[in-house]
């Protein structure tokens, strides 16, 4: 057992180069500013109270929180079909299907997104339709995978049991089928949400520049105006509202409970 705990150590020293170091890296930019000659460097939290005390980054930051609650709800609403449909056909077509909901995802995302630019260009939508738009299309095959995988590993002799103690196809949904695909909502919810709440690139191409997220600011303090401090800040803000949302979202997944 010794001998197989050795292999881990090379994965630590890569998770603290890549993610440790960074974070603290992070952590320290967000609670300094410049000083002077005397002291280069000193501690503050005026970067944070900077970010709290004006409006227009509050209003970006519910903006996020919007789209990527919005963008949740409209992959629910889209998916949660698309895989209980898949679920239901043979599993020989099952896998084609899958195929073909995951073959978009073997192209670049930034690549699609440049696509729907080009398709969106002329269309008569307000920019945040555009971003809408493309927040669904990126992240839709998310939450069809995880919850078609929850709905394919459900006994099959369930429903028809279900059928046999008085349900109809209703109450057979609602008081089997969806229960038991809760834990794949979730995971979609998790996978969705998370990478809406902190997309930059998207917002920037078919936003037109109008439609500024959380992730324009921060690209925007980091590469355009060099401030790093508080660009470092805004992005500990977001990896906290992140942290939040999956505490929240894990107090909601039944495996874990079951656990």
């Amino acid at each position: 057992m010794k001998s197989f705990r050795r292999l881990v150590y090379p994965y630590l020293v890569w998770a603290a180069l890549l993610i440790v170091l960074p974070m603290l890296i992070i952590v320290f930019y967000a609670f300094s500013a410049q000083g002077n000659d005397v002291i280069p460097v000193k501690i503050t939290f005026e970067n944070f109270v900077r970010f709290f005390s004006d409006p227009i980054f509050i209003e970006v930051l519910g903006r996020s929180l919007k789209l990527a609650l919005i963008t949740t709800i409209i992959c629910i609403l889209i998916g949660y079909p698309a895989a209980y449909f898949i679920a239901q056909m043979r599993p020989d077509s099952q896998s084609v299907m899958v195929l073909l909901v995951t073959l978009p995802q073997l192209i670049n995302m930034l690549v699609r997104t440049y696509a729907w630019r080009g398709i969106l260009l002329k269309a008569p939508f307000s920019p945040e339709v555009k971003v809408y738009i493309g927040m669904v299309y990126n992240f839709l095959p998310y939450m069809i995978l995880q919850i078609y995988t929850s709905l394919s590993k459900m006994d099959p002799s369930l429903v028809p049991a279900a059928h046999d103690l008085g349900c109809d196809d209703r109450m057979a949904f609602l008081k089997v089928i969806l229960p038991l695909s809760i834990p794949g909502v979730i995971s979609g919810i998790t996978l969705v949400f998370l990478p809406a709440v902190s997309s930059f690139f998207i917002p920037k191409l078919l936003g037109g520049g109008s439609y500024v997220l959380v992730g324009n600011l921060i690209e925007n303090y980091f590469v355009t105006t060099g401030d790093w401090n508080f660009g470092s800040a805004i992005s500990l803000i977001m990896a906290l509202v992140i942290l939040i949302s999956m505490y929240f979202t894990r107090k909601f997944d039944y495996d874990k409970e079951a656990v």
